[in-house]
């Protein structure tokens, strides 16, 4: 069985190609561009040749693209969109007429883009045939199955989406908090995940592939079950995944989050990384402190006490800042179970193995086994 499995960040888009018949190292990746940057840098290139831009394809991950397009308004240079494209930018449509776009339809961007009056940019997160190309150039073909993960902060166009984030994320560790629990089929995701729901649509669209299976996650929740995989992973644990975008840390026992809390990585620094780690085990990290800080929030069902947590596994691409601490920068509580995820290996593919992990869930195979202990 051959399975992609696309982990979609801020800086970064990771992308695995697992294949049951090899070892679980011998998978192919890549870690190339996420598609914010990606979409950013096409916007920058319009902006420079003087052009104006329209928007077409579907929502994406803003931050970096959103704030191109931005940037474009601001040169003085016209920005078109049809709806779908301009909820990138902001869920209230009429927000972002106020910014500047002009909303159009879809034949109206074709015409614009056709007559040469305006760049077109297409919005997509994970993009199957960008990845096809770069697999074929080695003589690799897609398989059937998928696997993708996005950051969704669900669609709040009157309020604000850090409060709607942690009320999706909330009501998924209510009804369990399990695995089981943040998978989705295309035809299950919840109607709030908008981002996803695009994304799935996109993606069973541009596929040829008749028998195609495809499941979806979140990026966090995904990071958070495939730092499990690693060996060192004791639960109750508490896992970290220090994204280029967002910190996230979840308490994890019996396979359950239990307790989580989400911030901006540019906002963290490692003693207030460290005093979150052990009030959300104690289970007296609120909400409003980490929202009010900037961050997402934080949102706790069960916490079984700090002295309780066997294990910190700590991952993503900005985990140096616990990894380099001097011994005593780090709390002493912290540094006996502190311990740096990196399943099968991958640091960086913490989120693709979550995500397998995902999709066995679904389609479970009992000839392939995922947890290395």
């Amino acid at each position: 069985m051959h399975i992609l499995a696309a982990d979609i960040g801020t800086g970064t888009q990771d992308i695995l190609l697992f294949d049951s018949a090899k070892e679980v190292e011998n998978s192919l990746i890549m870690v190339m561009p996420a598609p914010t940057q990606v979409t950013a840098e096409r916007v920058r290139r319009v902006t420079k040749a003087g052009k104006a831009l329209v928007l077409t394809g579907t929502i994406m991950g803003g931050g970096p693209s959103a704030w191109a397009v931005r940037a474009h308004l601001k040169a003085g240079l016209p920005v078109y969109a049809t709806e779908d494209a301009a909820l990138t930018i902001h869920d209230n449509l009429e927000r972002v007429k106020a910014f500047g776009v002009r909303i159009v339809s879809k034949e109206e961007a074709k015409k614009l883009a056709g007559s040469g009056e305006a760049l077109e940019v297409v919005m997509q997160d994970f993009d199957p045939c960008a990845a096809s190309c770069a697999l074929s150039n080695f003589e690799v073909r897609m398989p059937e199955n998928y696997a993708v993960a996005v950051q969704d902060h669900g669609n709040a166009p009157d309020k604000s989406n850090r409060v709607y984030r942690f009320e999706l994320l909330k009501e998924l560790i209510e009804n369990g908090g399990k695995l089981e629990n943040f998978v989705f089929l295309p035809e299950e995701i919840p109607q709030a995940f908008t981002r996803m729901k695009a994304q799935a649509d996109s993606l069973l669209k541009s596929t040829t592939v008749l028998k195609t299976r495809a499941v979806f996650m979140d990026t966090g929740p995904a990071a958070v079950f495939g730092a499990l995989v690693d060996p060192a992973a004791v639960q109750p644990a508490i896992v970290v995944n220090i994204g280029n975008g967002h910190t996230l840390g979840a308490l994890v026992n019996e396979n359950r989050i239990t307790a989580i809390f989400e911030h901006h990585s540019s906002l963290m620094d490692p003693e207030k990384l460290q005093d979150y780690i052990i009030r959300l085990a104690d289970g007296v990290l609120g909400f409003e402190e980490v929202f009010d800080d900037g961050g997402h929030g934080a949102y706790i069902k069960e916490a079984c006490g700090f002295e309780q947590v066997h294990s910190i596994m700590v991952t993503g691409p900005k985990r140096e800042m616990l990894e380099k601490l001097q011994d005593l920068e780090i709390r002493q509580e912290i540094s006996k179970k502190l311990h740096f995820a990196a399943p099968f290996g991958s640091m960086m593919l913490s989120g693709c193995f979550g995500l397998l992990a995902g999709f066995l869930e679904k389609y479970p195979e009992p000839s392939i086994k995922l947890i290395n202990h």
